[in-house]
């Protein structure tokens, strides 16, 4: 019985060490790399890159080789891009469970950033005949590096669409992410029909705008959840109605709502159930806060965990960028019923203020940076 006992514990010890040693590596930033050399003939572009993890001090604004676009891709010249939670993920590393093992774990596998853009198409690859050089275009990076002077995309696996001629460029790149996760999380995940009211907690910043404005144009009747600077803002964007947090509790308002989107993630799933009809749906598409290891995977988690013991439904989902979606928002901006919201612009040179402030967590709508 004493040999068991000395080698059950001796196994637990490794385990034990196994995982901490495990828990130190994933939590460990490296230093940042040296600037890679590149030959000096080689045709250069400015790129917004970061060589470890960190806050935005760690940003560099370097010159890498232009692309050249390959069979099928297409080459775009970007004026302008816009910032996401994901971008300040991939800045940080973190939530580590998420970000350093999908990412690389000390230090980044890759140094570029960014996932929106708008600009104007340089040249096209061979096979590709939707676009040509001159068209107008938004869409989104799958390799997260359009925060540089050329991005490159490959059409038939990403979304690409042509700006809408209303809408300037700034506009155009605060849409892709941010939008498409909106109108997901509205028609595909909350499934809203015109007539039904629904509630969005977070109505002021990036997603939160679009799922107002989208949420209009299906016809439903909508309620916005927002501080009391951006009561006005979140109305004239066509809420109907206007909860200020600060001095109002929604959950005691008396009213129910067939959907719930919530992006703040501010209250807990019993007082968002107070709230919701009882064959209503709660879609959670993100929440506040970094969070070393879960971040804002533990508001998702506890969704989860409480769905199946719950009235109505519980969903969690990550929106899936593509290009039918985009096109669709696209038509609504062309049509006017929807139109970006953007609270700061910054030039390429001031990338690392502009990540400061969307870090500050108070941005209402986009904040877009303009490339020269």
């Amino acid at each position: 019985m004493r040999l068991r006992t000395k080698i059950l514990g001796s196994i637990l010890a490794i385990v034990a060490a196994t995982v901490a040693a495990m828990l130190l590596a994933v939590g460990y930033d490296a230093p940042c790399r040296p600037v890679e050399a590149r030959p000096s003939s080689t045709p250069t572009m400015k790129s917004v890159l970061r060589r470890c993890y960190g806050s935005a001090d760690v940003i560099t604004i370097e010159d890498v080789a232009k692309p050249t676009p390959r069979d099928g891709q297409v080459l775009v010249k970007v004026r302008a891009v816009s910032l996401n939670a994901l971008d300040s993920h991939v800045l940080h590393g973190d939530p580590y469970i998420v970000m350093r093992f999908a990412g690389g774990i000390g230090s980044p596998k890759s140094p570029t950033l960014g996932g929106d853009f708008a600009g104007t198409v340089e040249a096209v690859g061979k096979g590709v005949t939707d676009f040509m050089p001159g068209d107008e275009v938004l869409g989104g990076s799958g390799t997260l590096a359009a925060f540089a002077e050329y991005v490159t995309v490959y059409p038939a696996f990403a979304a690409l669409v042509r700006k809408p001629p209303n809408v300037t460029f700034e506009q155009a790149a605060a849409v892709p992410v941010a939008a498409l996760t909106a109108l997901q999380a509205l028609r595909d995940q909350g499934r809203l029909r015109s007539g039904q009211k629904v509630l969005i907690n977070g109505a002021s910043g990036g997603v939160g705008t679009f799922a107002v404005e989208i949420a209009k144009a299906l016809g439903a009747e909508v309620t916005g959840v927002c501080s009391t600077r951006n009561v006005q803002m979140v109305r004239e964007i066509g809420a109907d109605h206007v909860f200020d947090y600060t001095r109002e509790d929604f959950t005691k308002s008396g009213e129910r709502y067939d959907l719930i989107v919530d992006i703040a993630a501010s209250r807990s799933l019993a007082e968002y159930r107070r709230v919701l009809k009882p064959d209503g749906i709660y879609v959670i598409v993100g929440a506040a806060g970094r969070g070393r290891w879960l971040g804002p995977l533990a508001p998702a988690l506890k969704t989860l965990a409480y769905a199946p013991f719950a009235s109505g439904e519980f969903v969690f989902f990550v929106a899936n960028l593509n290009m039918p979606d985009l096109l669709f928002v696209a038509e609504l901006m062309e049509q006017g019923r929807v139109r970006p919201v953007i609270d700061r612009t910054y030039s390429l040179g001031e990338i690392r203020d502009a990540f400061r402030y969307f870090d500050e967590g108070h941005a209402r709508g986009k904040i877009v940076v303009t490339l020269p």
